[in-house]
């Protein structure tokens, strides 16, 4: 037994499974005790290069530098107050505000899903009405009103799959699902529940499905849709927010969504989300004086997120860092499809920017129901056999990776190497089994 399996069994003693959320499990058994700009060592002291990145929360880098000086050199006066609003606090909100460009006022929680929570509340407030679209194969955040149909089996895809026991059958029923990148599905679904929407919530790029691009006139189509209909169109740019752009997708994509959740990329790691928009929808909050729609968090605003926020963006403010992380994401996708390519298997190559997954299938990869297609033995016996290598992809069927400002371009061309290595054992253990 290595390090990480007996910490892992003497965890599950005490920590049911042994860990603190759900996809934290993994084969083989790891755990880390360091992280440092590209790099992770686990408890026997093995280096890995990560493209895990926290499920994407790392864009700078394991304990950037410039980020946790400034948490260190804050959080000796100023940890967390709970009354009123500090100095840092408004200077992030002034950033926010700055580069991304639907949003007119903002407020900060500490997660993705506390934001998308936040922001659905907002939009039965603002309109009045309970029911939401959201799209197959999206993950919008834990909570009942969007834990359904997110990876479902091919049983569930159309069918009304939740994604937990527990969950209020009201909210799964107050929730209706549509295809992504089908406009159509979305226009017969508002044609019978249109008074009765609050709002659209939507992945502009399909990040969790894996990678899946809007097509040409989607994202234009429901911001269309939304506004003939009165509902609120809500971007979840948890995922692509920051990482994609400073002013999230939308600044690359042109379309503005009435509100926008932001989170993962935001602070490097530190628990900050956002929820912004337009001001007459944020003013519905009571965290003003007249506001009926209820915002509320202890932690909110905590200095070591706020100044872990105020430190990404700054480093992100010239471009290079996008520059640099997508170039290196061209460099990967690229590499990746001819690695299958010489090793003669079928793939599509996900991703856009610094994101990545190397799916194995024929293409298209524009549908959740294309995501089905994938070659789930050989994807996992892949990343298990990265991992081997030193290359750590999470070893979970569909699971995109990230490309950070802390990678360079030997990183990428040794990851390459080891792919096209880990590709030929995994197709040989497969074909021997």
């Amino acid at each position: 037994m290595n390090a990480s399996e007996a910490l892992l069994e003497a965890a599950a003693r005490v920590i049911p499974g042994g860990v603190n959320t759900c996809r934290r499990r993994s084969e083989p058994r790891l755990c880390f005790r360091r992280g440092s700009g590209a790099y992770l060592e686990d408890l026997d002291g093995r280096s890995f290069i990560d493209y895990h990145a926290a499920y994407g929360a790392i864009l700078l880098g394991h304990s950037h530098p410039a980020v946790t000086a400034r948490v260190a050199s804050a959080i000796e006066q100023t940890v967390l107050f709970g009354v009123g609003v500090t100095e840092s606090e408004v200077a992030l909100a002034e950033k926010i505000v700055e580069h991304v460009p639907s949003v007119e006022q903002v407020v900060v929680c500490n997660s993705g899903s506390e934001a998308t929570y936040h922001a659905i509340r907002l939009a039965r407030g603002v309109t009045g009405r309970e029911k939401l679209i959201k799209f197959q194969g999206c993950y919008d955040g834990f909570h009942d009103y969007v834990l359904r149909n997110v990876l479902s089996r091919p049983e569930g895809v159309g069918a009304r799959d939740p994604h937990s026991a527990g969950m209020l059958e009201a909210a799964v029923d107050a929730t209706l699902v549509c295809r992504y990148n089908d406009l159509e599905d979305v226009r017969a679904t508002l044609e019978r529940h249109g008074e009765e929407v609050a709002a659209i919530i939507v992945e502009p790029v399909a990040h969790n499905s894996p990678g899946l691009l809007p097509r040409p006139g989607f994202l234009e189509g429901l911001r269309e849709l939304c506004d003939a209909t009165g509902a609120l169109l809500i971007f979840d740019e948890v995922i692509t927010g920051f990482r994609h752009h400073i002013g999230g997708y939308q600044a690359v994509c042109g379309v503005l969504p009435d509100l926008t959740t932001m989170g993962k990329a935001i602070a490097n790691g530190f628990p900050l989300a956002a929820i912004g928009g337009r001001r007459e929808y944020l003013e519905r909050l009571n965290t003003t004086a007249d506001g009926d729609v209820h915002f509320g968090g202890t932690y909110n605003g905590n200095a070591a997120a706020v100044e872990a926020g105020l430190a990404t963006i700054a480093q992100l403010e010239d471009g290079t860092v996008h520059e640099h992380i997508f170039a290196l994401g061209e460099r990967m996708r690229s590499g990746l499809a001819e690695v299958a390519d010489r090793v003669g298997v079928p793939a599509v190559v996900g991703g856009f920017g610094s994101l990545f997954v190397l799916c194995f299938m024929d293409g298209p990869l524009e549908t959740y129901e294309d995501v089905l297609r994938n070659d789930d033995a050989l994807f996992g016996r892949y990343r298990r056999e990265l991992v081997a290598r030193g290359v750590f992809e999470m070893p979970e069927s569909l699971g995109r990776s990230h490309i950070g400002a802390s990678h360079t371009t030997e990183d990428i061309d040794r990851s390459l190497e080891a792919a096209e290595d880990a590709l030929r054992a995994a197709v040989d253990a497969l074909a021997r089994a």
